[in-house]
């Protein structure tokens, strides 16, 4: 090392090699590190917007029953009641995001989650959620059918 008239401690010219090495050490790393953690990171899936889906043959859903299907990236639940009536709704509680399910025994939409229930019709009747489902639009094409978002 050497000093100057001061006594001070001269930066040498290891020293600066050793910032460089560092550097470029550090930089080697980060390529390597950045390309390899934005590989594993999965892409941002944007919603897929569906205006209908076909949730089967009229023949094949029994009365007095449910079924969860697939619209776009959200469940929705399709009930047919004792009379024969289809009516859709989203099958997302609206207290915790859980996943409903139609009951036969009890004749309501329920969540387990915290035994929420709601009447045929999509309305909140027991337990905490805050409001009714939201009601999809049912059609049935030659006994086909179908279903729609609301306008």
């Amino acid at each position: 090392m050497k000093h100057d008239a001061g006594g001070k401690v001269q930066k040498g010219k290891r020293d600066f090699l050793k910032y460089v090495l560092g550097g470029g050490l550090v930089a080697w790393a980060v390529s390597i590190l950045y390309p390899l953690f934005a590989y594993l990171k999965p892409p941002k899936q944007a919603e897929v917007e569906v205006s209908s889906v076909k949730a089967g043959k009229l023949s094949a859903i029994e009365k007095d029953s449910g079924m969860i299907v697939r619209f776009g990236n959200k469940p929705v639940i399709l009930v047919r009641s004792a009379g024969g009536e289809l009516r859709a709704f989203s099958a997302t509680c609206t207290h915790l995001d859980c996943t409903v399910q139609y009951r036969k025994d009890m004749g309501v939409i329920w969540c387990a989650c915290h035994n929420g229930k709601y009447d045929l019709n999509g309305k909140n009747i027991a337990g905490p959620p805050p409001r009714p489902l939201d009601e999809y639009r049912v059609v049935v094409q030659r006994e086909e059918v179908l279903i729609s978002k609301k306008s």
